[in-house]
């Protein structure tokens, strides 16, 4: 009830922490290999990290407005593909009217683009809030990280080897698996762009970035970046089947192969998560902070399950969240 009534608070302080996990190894290797001062290395990094960011970003939003400047191009086909809906579903059909026109009243397509010019207007500010308030937090959370080992020992006198153990997993287990995530998902993105570029698909930046996000989020994600690619594909080569199908095969062989068969040979045994809580914790997640809750779900659980397995009377719940592995092993 905390987490989602204070998700304003509790989730740029979450993002903050994950980004400093991430970022605090390029940090370390600044500060031995080439002697950069600590506080020096963590602005360098966050600034180079928010100038990629931000350089992402802004090409995606120019990808985006040109999918709107170039609707019109998509009318027709628009219009023929509802027609055929419109006449096996018996849904209300003029030709002398557009397609936005047709589906206006019977999809409320209004009230949707009522809502979503809200959520986009509302949505900008708080982003720009949210990013710098994450910047901010991300920040001193780095400069402070070169103290932490101080920190336990000083706080922890009696658990000192334990609690630095947890630490330690669970700053190695986050960082391994969104380094890998990362790679896999760049991959994902970067075939994605090759294929749509060499088939002319429009918007290919679109489609490789959403394959890219969407691969964060376990199972759910890689579906419905293939779903909403290939039904592109189909409106833009309406009526050839050819390359829709090509890319439907194609994003399905990436999708399988990259993360059911790269990424676990990659991570060895893997984070230890039954799929069955990975399922779960993508609905919770999900309900308590929406989408980005979903990408978080993952390193979340598997924090949890470290702190579960390290503290004995919280250990049954962590081998519950776990796969069986450590029990089969034994």
């Amino acid at each position: 009830f905390l987490l989602k009534n204070l998700s304003s608070v509790f989730l740029p302080v979450v993002i903050s922490v994950m980004l400093s996990f991430i970022l605090l190894p390029i940090i370390k290797k600044l500060n031995s290999k080439l002697h950069f001062p600590w506080i020096f290395s963590s602005i360098l990094v966050l600034i180079l990290f928010m100038f990629a960011f931000l350089g992402l970003s802004s090409l995606l939003i120019k990808s985006l407005t040109t999918i709107i400047s170039e609707y019109p191009k998509y009318e027709k086909k628009f219009m023929s593909i509802y027609q055929i809906i419109a006449e096996n579903f018996h849904l209300e059909f003029d030709e002398s009217k557009s397609f936005i026109e047709n589906v206006w009243k019977f999809l409320k397509v209004q009230e949707f683009v009522q809502n979503m010019a809200v959520f986009l207007s509302s949505g900008m500010v708080t982003f720009g809030k949210n990013l710098f308030t994450i910047c901010l937090l991300c920040i001193f959370l780095l400069i402070e990280m070169r103290l932490t080992k101080q920190k336990i020992y000083s706080a922890f006198d009696n658990d000192e080897e334990k609690v630095n153990k947890i630490s330690h997993q669970v700053a190695h287990d986050t960082v391994n698996y969104i380094s890998i995530k990362f790679f896999i998902s760049l991959c994902t993105g970067l075939l994605v762009f090759l294929v749509t570029w060499i088939l002319k698909m429009d918007f290919n930046i679109v489609w490789a970035f959403l394959a890219f996000i969407m691969n964060f989020i376990p199972i759910f994600g890689s579906i419905i970046s293939v779903a909403v690619t290939t039904l592109f594909a189909i409106l833009q080569f309406y009526p050839s089947i050819g390359k829709p199908i090509f890319v439907l095969i194609f994003m399905i062989c990436v999708n399988f192969g990259l993360g059911n068969i790269l990424e676990p040979r990659i991570e060895g045994k893997n984070l230890g998560l039954s799929p069955f809580v990975i399922l779960v914790c993508l609905s919770l997640w999900g309900y308590i902070w929406g989408f980005l809750g979903m990408i978080l779900a993952v390193p979340m659980t598997v924090i949890i399950k470290i702190i579960c397995e390290n503290t004995d009377y919280l250990k049954s719940i962590g081998i519950l969240l776990g796969n069986g592995s450590d029990i089969n092993s034994k």
